[in-house]
């Protein structure tokens, strides 16, 4: 009787407080009534409108901003694109690991935005200041020194920014649900989904409100508005203070995996216990540290880590935490390998969604605009079709799929996420092959009409591959930021997002070497594929050459997955009507 008056007190005290070791404003157990969950994602969502709305409207028009104000040749521009955004999207993997070992989510989310608001700033004054401007009134045929200086010193910044940014504020966002709480585990199954949604729709008022005023009224007017508006959404920010939940830095979360190494290496010599009970773990309901983790049959060799020599105590204050570790930490350790194959397998993707912002814009550049006679649409506006499409999967699978899967399969996610991954990978190849095809009509049509060349062919000819791709982007990058986020240590999980947004910052960066390999490659068999435009280039080979990449890595990449095991999360000792030991997919009991 005792214990079951016990049970219910506890299941009152779990609906009135959270117990995840998260903490509210005043330092307190939060109280799961008023904080948390969405009246706190409300608040998060819209600073990353605020930040995606300025970084798509920098990003997705920067390639015409360099060939056509900074008379870049295309080439030029096309790798000065790519490396900035290999900068903007490697940043985060710093930025994440100092928010979660020392600064805290919510500090460095703060931090990083006032430095993305004085990089906006500092690149509208380049545009304002009379003496910093590209040049005086006329035809500029050469930027000033100085205002490239200062330019490039601005997005730079704004690089720097988002490091800080992305990682803390996608992870502060999903730490606002308890994955303990069954209610809450099943809406933060949806947050990525309508995080992306969010994302979206910044990125779809930038590449058609902030382009359009780029392309028709100035760049510097532009500029204001994103200034203002990211100040806006700053106070914003601050305002949702009292409805978060924090989680407080534990200092270095590469230390314990340092640990673990020394501690296996220095046991290597002893045979490998015979049954898992045989090695070290703290006892479950242990409340200074986070959620443990079952054993696993990967990596045996780090398991001796763990493993209790003679002469060492089971007492946690007289432990050597450089000979002995936890199976916890043996774990994590083993879930940072884990996540080795699939960055890899993941980056011919990131290189053919690094072309959207690049050749797909410059592409648009050559074609018929115009939707009436007076109206002509900027060339970055096009690449609203790809949120557009990103928008729509995303809702469809939340909304219909999901259910139906979710019957289908018995999995709390439909289908777990290295499928999911997958199935976007497919679209893109397809995208990448289309590509090819319209490209190859465009050339035709230039060959055909040198004069007129490709401005008889509608833009909206390129729709199909941007809304596919976007659509693709619904299943592999939404996948990545929750593969990502889930399955590393629960203490990295702002550089996991960190290592997310690497993937793509190093797609970028393997982008631009691939352009010059094959820039090398083809000049010396003949005719380069990248000339100093795009009519004279030979893009529609480029495309099908990465299509063929993906085609051919899709291979590996379902090799590694369906080797996949999951983080194997072991429920505390006093939830006991959570779900059956979180086996499987992250968060749900799914082998």
């Amino acid at each position: 009787m005792k214990q079951i008056q016990k049970k219910e007190a506890f299941n009152i005290d779990e609906d009135v407080y959270v117990h995840d070791s998260s903490v509210d404003h005043k330092g307190r157990l939060p109280l799961r009534a008023s904080t948390g969950a969405w009246k706190a994602s409300f608040f998060i969502i819209s600073i990353e409108f605020s930040e995606r709305l300025s970084y798509f409207g920098l990003a997705t028009s920067l390639i015409i901003y360099l060939t056509k104000v900074l008379h870049q040749d295309l080439k030029t521009a096309a790798k000065n694109v790519n490396y900035w955004s290999g900068v903007t999207t490697i940043m985060p993997l710093l930025g994440g690991f100092v928010a979660d070992g020392y600064l805290g989510r919510f500090p460095a989310v703060l931090v990083s935005s006032v430095i993305y608001f004085l990089g906006l700033l500092l690149l509208t004054m380049s545009r304002i200041i009379p003496s910093w401007r590209p040049c005086g009134s006329g035809i500029c045929h050469k930027p000033r020194k100085v205002h490239v200086v200062v330019f490039f010193l601005a997005i730079y910044l704004i690089s720097v920014g988002t490091g800080g940014h992305k990682p803390s504020l996608e992870s502060f966002g999903a730490d606002q649900f308890d994955d303990d709480h069954p209610e809450e585990r099943r809406k933060k199954l949806s947050f990525f989904n309508w995080w992306n949604i969010g994302l979206c729709s910044g990125l779809f008022v930038a590449v058609t409100l902030i382009v359009y005023i780029q392309d028709n009224v100035s760049w510097g007017v532009a500029d204001v508005i994103l200034t203002c508006v990211m100040a806006s959404t700053i106070i914003i920010f601050c305002a949702g203070r009292p409805f978060y939940r924090f989680r407080l830095p534990s200092g270095s979360p590469l230390t314990p995996m340092l640990r673990v190494l020394v501690a296996a290496f220095a046991k290597r010599k002893l045979p490998r216990a015979s049954s898992p009970a045989e090695l070290y773990e703290l006892p479950n309901s242990t409340k200074s540290r986070g959620r443990l983790l079952f054993h696993t049959e990967n990596f045996k060799f780090l398991d001796k880590a763990a493993i209790v020599e003679g002469n060492e105590s089971s007492v946690g204050s007289q432990i050597n935490a450089w000979k002995l570790a936890t199976v916890t930490e043996v774990e994590e350790m083993k879930l940072i390998l884990k996540l080795i194959p699939i960055w890899l397998t993941s980056l011919p993707f990131g290189i053919c969604v690094a072309q959207t912002s690049t050749f797909f814009v410059k592409q648009s550049a050559t074609m018929d605009r115009s939707i009436t006679q007076n109206f002509i649409i900027p060339p970055a506006s096009v690449f609203g079709l790809s949120a557009i499409g990103m928008i729509i999967s995303v809702a469809l699978y939340d909304k219909l799929l999901v259910p139906l899967l979710r019957r289908a399969t018995g999995n709390e996610r439909g289908i777990n996420i290295l499928q999911r991954i997958g199935i976007g990978m497919f679209i893109t190849f397809t995208t990448m092959v289309l590509a090819g095809i319209v490209e190859r009509k465009r050339l035709n049509l230039v060959h055909s009409d040198p004069i007129k060349g490709s401005l008889s062919m509608s833009v909206f000819w390129l729709a199909p591959q941007y809304i596919i791709i976007g659509m693709g982007d619904g299943f592999s990058l939404v996948g990545l930021q929750e593969y990502f986020y889930d399955q590393v240590p629960d203490s990295m999980r702002s550089l996991g997002i960190g290592l997310y947004l690497s993937v793509l910052g190093a797609s970028s960066f393997l982008s631009s070497f691939l352009i010059t390999i094959v820039d090398k490659i083809t000049e010396k068999t003949g005719k380069s594929w990248f000339g100093k435009d795009l009519n004279s280039s030979r893009l529609d080979y480029f495309y099908w050459l990465l299509a063929a990449i993906v085609a051919v890595n899709i291979v590996p990449y379902v090799v590694v997955a369906r080797k996949y095991s999951y983080k194997n999360v072991q429920q505390r000792a006093d939830v006991a009507a959570v779900a059956d030991s979180y086996k499987g997919d992250g968060l749900e009991a799914i082998a």
